[in-house]
């Protein structure tokens, strides 16, 4: 191909061209507004200027200590600042940071230090026990760092070389960046959950980073100085890459330890918190608050959900709450959220019912993602615009990750065709919009007949007395697979099995309609998705019916 005419004598140099990181954003922002708070921790404070001068006393500390571009550093931390400067001080000395999963048993704990090659892991003395037996565990010897959260009551054993603040002494302010950075030098490595066998790691770029970060701030509509809370796990998808969005804005984190009621509507009102983020369970703890717990809300506070679709009932308890809820889809593999269901504002003008169930469809792509699509994962061709036709949910862009680590057969898996496969399927709406169906391996068949679990579990939401719902399959002699609801109900409600029953028989196909509801806790992981795997093993101990 010849050479266009623009590209004679034009050519990518330092002054032009530079590679894209999130890095630069809290940089930027504690040049511009180095005395506005950053973090807010209990009665801690500290301002753009501490947050960044801290972050490179971490990564100077590091640098000294002889980590290096490409090396892993885990971090197993509660929503702290320490966290927080490790999203910026791990990756300001070229390695990747690593967050764990606080609720894993030692043995995946181990795995993941092992299979990341972790050369140091900084732990929080509330997860020192399980982090202890998981290095017994571990062919890794990694540096062990100790965090004292001044907002956690003390208990947990130092089991590390260096405490927290002793590590950031050893380091200098004035750091500055000296790699040679690539913004596809990895940025993170973050664990699938591992239903199915041992989690894969997935990698994250700086590029990546930089844009999903970015396309955060663009759809989340975040004007100057945002307000947010830290009600999602900062270790999920490293908290949606939220803790690079907020710099960009100059915000403040108000970091969280734990999600409890009265604490979120006490940390609401004190700071007048404008965004969270979280899974459903998030909202139902803010639903179901005591009166005593609760508090006006300052203003109209902006709640961003993915994981299942949000009962219809649901978004609507949450409008009258004063929670304004934007539903997003993504996985892992796409740095947490990708699609978003960007409101129109002829819809406003729609009756409740029907904006609640337009708000439950998962929406079209970020400003950052290339392409979105449902299609056919046999043929790669896309579905029609139906909104009955299912097909596989399929992304491709710049926010999409790098690959699995150290498994090239799994990653060329997931890029077959040009696109990432996410595994979950869906249908694309008239307007371009997609809803998802289910997982593939969530999807009942009974007697041939698809059923969408999501659609029953929308069914069953609606009964006023139903907090939460599960729908799996469970085997049948006659029909190979009928649908079996797990259902929890709200504090003080009751119902029959037969009266859930009949409730979705006025609402449903028959055929789709429960044969079984069981009453009973629905396990969830720690990022409050429900635990289906979990519940078909049980559906499939209740026997086959006749």
């Amino acid at each position: 191909m010849s050479q266009s005419s623009y590209e004679r004598d034009l050519d990518r140099n330092a002054a032009n061209f530079q590679p894209l990181t999130p890095l630069t954003y809290l940089e930027r922002a504690a040049q511009v507004f180095p005395d506005r708070l950053a973090i807010a921790h209990g009665p801690l404070r500290r301002s753009y200027r501490e947050f960044h001068a801290r972050s490179k006393q971490l990564a100077s500390a590091l640098a000294k200590r002889g980590f290096v571009r490409g090396d892993t550093v885990a971090a197993m931390l509660a929503n702290t600042p320490a966290m927080l400067e490790c999203h910026y001080g791990v990756p300001m000395c070229g390695a990747a940071l690593s967050t764990m999963n606080t609720r894993l048993d030692a043995a995946a704990i181990a795995f993941m230090l092992d299979h990341g090659e972790a050369k140091a892991v900084v732990v929080d003395r509330e997860f020192s026990k399980v982090m202890a037996e998981a290095l017994k565990l571990a062919n890794v010897r990694p540096l062990v760092i100790d965090y004292d959260d001044p907002e956690y009551d003390g208990s947990g054993e130092r089991i590390g070389a260096i405490e927290y603040e002793a590590l950031l002494a050893e380091g200098d302010e004035s750091y500055e960046r000296a790699f040679p950075l690539d913004e596809w030098d990895a940025i993170a490595l973050n664990y699938t959950s591992g239903t199915t066998g041992d989690p894969k790691g997935v990698v994250y770029h700086h590029r990546g980073a930089a844009l999903l970060a970015m396309g955060n701030i663009v759809t989340a509509d975040m004007g100057r100085h945002p307000v947010y809370l830290w009600t999602l796990p900062m270790f999920h998808c490293n908290g949606w890459c939220f803790p690079w969005s907020i710099s960009v804005k100059a915000g403040v984190h108000v970091c969280l330890r734990q999600v409890r009621a009265k604490t979120l509507y006490d940390l609401i009102d004190e700071h007048k918190v404008t965004h969270l983020c979280g899974a459903p369970i998030v909202m139902s703890i803010l639903l179901n608050a005591r009166e005593s717990e609760r508090k006006p809300l300052p203003h109209l506070v902006r709640f961003f959900t993915a994981a299942a679709p949000p009962p219809a009932a649901v978004l609507k308890a949450m409008r009258a709450a004063g929670f304004e809820v934007t539903h997003l889809y993504g996985l892992t593999e796409v740095y947490g959220p990708a699609v978003v269901n960007d409101w129109k504002d002829e819809w406003n003008a729609l009756e409740a019912e029907e904006q609640a169930h337009l708000k439950a469809r998962q929406g079209v792509r970020y400003h950052a993602l290339d392409a979105l699509d449902v299609m056919d994962p046999d043929t790669m061709a896309p579905t029609p615009a139906d909104g009955k036709t299912m097909g596989e949910v399929m992304f491709r862009g710049n926010v999409v990750m790098k690959g699995y680590f150290k498994n090239k057969s799994a990653t060329e898996r997931a890029f077959a065709g040009g696109w990432f496969h996410s595994g979950d399927l869906g249908v694309k709406h008239p307007d371009g919009y997609i809803q998802l169906r289910d997982r593939s391996k969530d999807i009942i068949i009974s007697g041939g007949e698809n059923i969408s679990s999501i659609e029953v579990e929308d069914a069953l939401f609606e009964h006023p007395g139903v907090q939460l719902a599960a729908v799996v399959a469970r085997p049948d002699e006659k029909w190979g697979e009928t649908p079996c609801a797990f259902v929890e109900m709200k504090p003080g409600e009751t119902a029959t099995e037969e009266e859930l029953k009949a409730w979705c028989r006025q609402r449903l196909a028959h055929y789709k309609c429960p044969r079984t509801v069981v009453f009973a806790d629905i396990p969830k992981t720690s990022t409050g998705k429900v635990q289906k795997f979990a519940l078909r093993e049980r559906a499939r101990r209740l026997g086959d019916t006749a």
